[in-house]
């Protein structure tokens, strides 16, 4: 409390001192008294080896049991280190963590899950695409947990090619239901899904945690999102690594989340790097527990998109900062603000600052129409207070900006400075909006110094 007064007090005195750019102080302060509160987990002094509880890294044996084992003991004696050496490490099922651990993936040291879904039965408590109900276990699944961690070189490889990766043509069915439960507001114990459903458990998620920290570790062969992050708080992701482009592999989804720090991570996913997301429709407004306090920086993006707000996002997102970022190879969008009519909640105070992007399709869009839903429904979003300063891109293929509102509910107060994109489709598409500010920008390439005219230029010569 003490360090945020002295924040506070330090920015106020700025002000009056006459800082240059009182805004941009405002927005560090801001940021500075969130970094305050995030600290991730504590890693236990108690060290074990996973090979001591009878994993064997040759890809033969399931070591299952093995995880299952330490993680029970971990439970008992209040919590361990638990050091996985070089090897490849056959499971058959998911890993479920304990309060209190730290799981270490040396370098060298792969842990390949089995790709058949009964494996990953029973059903826990889980959500999917932004409805809460019961369906397969995520391959590394906690739930009420405090403090845990993963860290270390290795690989978290999901090994779900064959299988779920495959679901995507057959989950019309278990969508619609959760979708149908969600609205009529069917008990969440109620909603079963699993065998049959074809909806695709998350590789790694935490739900209702907090104290965590995710680190270092190379991620691939996805079932669906790779790190899934719902209601939970504290959390920092840093130096993570992707190659996961199975379908519907985001990098890091927050949903519900609050206090979470994404840095230093070298995306390259199948869809997109980083989705905040706060529930879908009824299970939103009724949680009504917004996604916030959420700081992406030194980051490269690659993959469908860079940063995504939406599309379930009905109890809000807000407080969110991209900084400092740039890009390993193409993204069809660099931050994109996705809602409909069918969603309600609001998207407010999201700062973008000192970004580069190479080639795109739309460097900034925002909407409030997204894929057409809802538009016969009054759930409006407010999508408002968004700042955008010193943003860079070579091409925007389709455009460069684009803003999206409604007649109902416009988009408004958002500041575009210094953005720069040296070619674009088109530079600036506004509909439905208001107190939309623009200060130095190019968008589709620099008009230079005009030259002197001469008397051969003179029209009336003609």
């Amino acid at each position: 409390m003490k360090r945020h007064l002295l924040i506070f007090t330090l920015a106020l005195l700025g002000f009056v001192s006459g800082s240059a750019n009182p805004a941009d102080d405002m927005r560090i302060m801001k940021r500075d008294s969130i970094l305050a509160q995030i600290t991730g987990a504590t890693i236990p002094e108690k060290e074990w080896l996973i090979t001591s509880f009878g994993a064997k890294g040759d890809g033969k044996k399931d070591c299952k049991p093995a995880f299952d084992k330490a993680m029970k003991r971990a439970a008992k004696s209040g919590g361990a280190h638990i050091v996985v050496p070089a090897g490849e490490y056959k499971l058959n099922g998911p890993i479920h963590f304990v309060s209190n651990v730290c799981l270490e993936l040396q370098e060298g040291a792969v842990l390949k899950f089995a790709p058949e879904p009964e494996y990953y039965l029973p059903l826990v408590k889980t959500s999917w695409e932004g409805t809460f109900l019961q369906n397969y276990s995520p391959f590394i699944y906690g739930y009420q947990l405090e403090n845990i961690s993963i860290i270390g070189k290795g690989t978290i490889d999901g090994n779900a090619g064959s299988t779920f990766a495959t679901w995507k043509s057959q989950q019309k069915k278990g969508q619609q239901l959760s979708r149908d439960m969600n609205h009529n507001e069917t008990p969440v114990e109620e909603r079963n899904f699993g065998e049959g459903y074809y909806l695709r458990p998350q590789l790694i998620q935490f739900f209702a945690c907090k104290n965590i920290t995710l680190e270092g570790v190379f991620i691939t062969n996805s079932p669906f999102w790779c790190i899934h992050l719902l209601k939970s708080e504290n959390i920092i992701c840093r130096g993570l690594r992707y190659d996961a482009k199975l379908v519907n592999n985001d990098g890091i989804d927050p949903e519900f989340t609050r206090n979470l720090l994404i840095e230093n991570i070298e995306f390259n996913n199948g869809d997109d790097n980083v989705a905040i997301k706060c529930g879908r429709d009824n299970d939103g407004w009724t949680t009504a527990r917004p996604s916030e306090n959420i700081i992406i920086r030194n980051c490269k993006f690659k993959g469908l998109h860079g940063v995504v707000l939406g599309s379930e996002m009905s109890a809000g997102v807000q407080n969110v900062f991209i900084e400092n970022c740039t890009y390993g190879g193409y993204c069809k969008r660099g931050i994109y603000i996705k809602t409909n009519p069918d969603r309600g909640g609001f998207i407010r105070n999201i700062y973008v600052n000192n970004c580069r992007f190479g080639e795109v399709e739309d460097l900034f869009y925002a909407t409030s129409m997204y894929a057409g839903e809802g538009m016969d429904n009054t759930h409006f979003t407010e999508v408002h207070d968004i700042y955008v300063k010193d943003v860079t891109c070579q091409k925007a293929s389709a455009a460069a900006l684009v803003l999206q509102g409604t007649t109902v509910k416009p988009i408004y107060n958002v500041r575009f400075e210094n953005v720069n994109v040296d070619q674009a489709g088109i530079g600036l598409s506004f509909s439905n909006t208001e107190d939309i500010i623009l200060k130095n920008c190019n968008l589709g390439g620099y008009v230079g110094v005009p030259s002197t005219a001469s008397a051969k230029d003179n029209i009336f010569n003609k």
